[in-house]
């Protein structure tokens, strides 16, 4: 496919999402599929386009004037790939596949249009419905901290130090060029190419070997937080497929037990085969069954439980940047009634002078410190640790300057710290 059609072809998938409200993926998949002459690489540069396009699609929409599949794609372009005017009339010529030519009003949107005079939300590319949410959590950052949220995210691996260290296991991937992650102390950062294509990490070897695991820096400061250590016993109560439990037995060196479990059986199933792939040998997977709880005999039991609660995913738009113009308010309600009920849950399980550790990949108050308020106001013999404390016990000094100003616990964004969006926050049972 020539680079004219790989647009029209953008412009297609995009209008589909719009129209059927499907995930992305699920588009850009069955357009594969029905187009089975497009290679590879048509697929991924198709697949950047459009993800870059709903990056964007408020500011592209304003600067062109137009909220249609093409008014948006060539705003992004624009906005997020700064390409050249005469460049983009190159390539929508309406000859064989390729887009109709530019309008004089897209020309002149494209050279001269602006955000000025924009409201907050079409200049930050969030939901209009979230920005009294998105005003109260940034106040006079808002704007920057959208569209921070709305550039594309780097790859973030884990060095597994049960099976290598930091130094070997960045020699094994030196032909992806990665570099150590500024606060995450066995992380690693691979830069995603100009087309926004991701390295096939599957296809590495020290990725099959467990060495490295694809974790964000943000979600593995929040396992360090966590404060596990050899010998403890700890909980993941939402383990989902496993990423902070992996973290959490290298933290403890195969020493003591983790439990993983979660509400959706489903969600578990990944984490078997990344235990084996990665040695780790101290997990116990508690999967539901029917009604019955998997945790009945653990009341009270442990120095940690982690709780990596359902929510959002406001502060993984970056990576999912479809699921931003998806996301309806009813969502939000349910996630907040499953995050109090999972955290009455959890301080169940922690035993007196152990720690609960609250995280979210959410930028919402209603989701960070609004809960744990509601919390802390129903349970007195709760006690919520100083951050700056806690990120200084756990070696990581830096973090104290992403204090919440909202309340207990750690902000951190693709602004201030360059990680995902995250609340993280560590209570103790008195």
């Amino acid at each position: 496919m020539n680079p004219g059609a790989r647009l029209s072809a953008a412009i297609e998938i995009l209008d589909v999402i719009e129209m059927q409200r499907r995930p992305a993926a699920d588009a850009l998949k069955d357009w594969g599929t029905a187009h089975r002459y497009a290679g590879s690489k048509d697929r991924a540069a198709i697949g950047s386009l459009v993800y870059d396009s709903l990056r964007v699609r408020n500011s592209a929409a304003h600067v062109m004037g137009a909220a249609s599949a093409r008014g948006i794609l060539l705003g992004a372009l624009r906005e997020l790939r700064a390409m050249p005017l005469d460049a983009v009339a190159a390539l929508c010529t309406g000859e064989g596949y390729a887009p109709a030519p530019l309008t004089d009003e897209e020309r002149g949107r494209y050279a001269d249009g602006t955000l000025e005079g924009a409201p907050d939300h079409v200049r930050g590319d969030y939901p209009e419905w979230l920005a009294p949410s998105f005003a109260a959590a940034f106040g006079a950052d808002v704007v920057a901290e959208g569209r921070a949220l709305a550039r594309r995210a780097p790859v973030d691996l884990r060095v597994n130090r049960l099976k290598v260290d930091r130094d070997k296991a960045m020699r094994s991937l030196a032909h992806l060029r990665p570099e150590p992650t500024v606060h995450a102390r066995d992380g690693l950062r691979i830069a995603v190419g100009e087309d926004g294509r991701a390295p096939a990490l599957a296809a590495e070897p020290a990725y099959v070997k467990g060495f490295v695991e694809v974790q964000d820096e943000g979600s593995q400061v929040a396992a360090l937080l966590s404060g596990a250590k050899p010998g403890m016993q700890v909980l993941d109560l939402c383990a989902g497929s496993g990423g902070k439990t992996l973290a959490l037995a290298s933290m403890m060196e195969n020493k003591g037990q983790v439990f993983a479990t979660d509400l959706d059986g489903r969600r578990l199933m990944p984490i078997y085969d990344r235990l084996a792939r990665a040695g780790v040998r101290n997990v116990q997977v508690r999967a539901p069954k029917g009604r019955q709880t998997a945790l009945d005999d653990l009341q009270g039991r442990f120095d940690v439980v982690f709780v990596d609660a359902p929510c959002t995913g406001t502060g993984t738009w970056r990576r999912n940047p479809d699921a931003k113009w998806r996301l309806r308010p009813g969502a939000l309600e349910e996630r907040i009634k499953a995050q109090d009920e999972i955290l009455a849950t959890a301080v169940s399980c922690v035993k007196p002078g152990g720690r609960l550790v609250y995280a979210t990949c959410s930028v919402l108050r209603e989701e960070n410190e609004d809960r744990l308020a509601k919390l802390l106001a129903a349970h007195p013999n709760l006690l919520p640790l100083d951050a700056a404390h806690v990120a200084r016990e756990a070696g990581l000094p830096d973090l104290a300057a992403f204090a919440s100003p909202h309340g207990p616990g750690l902000r951190l964004s693709p602004l201030r710290c360059g990680t995902d969006g995250f609340g993280i926050a560590t209570l103790m049972v008195g």
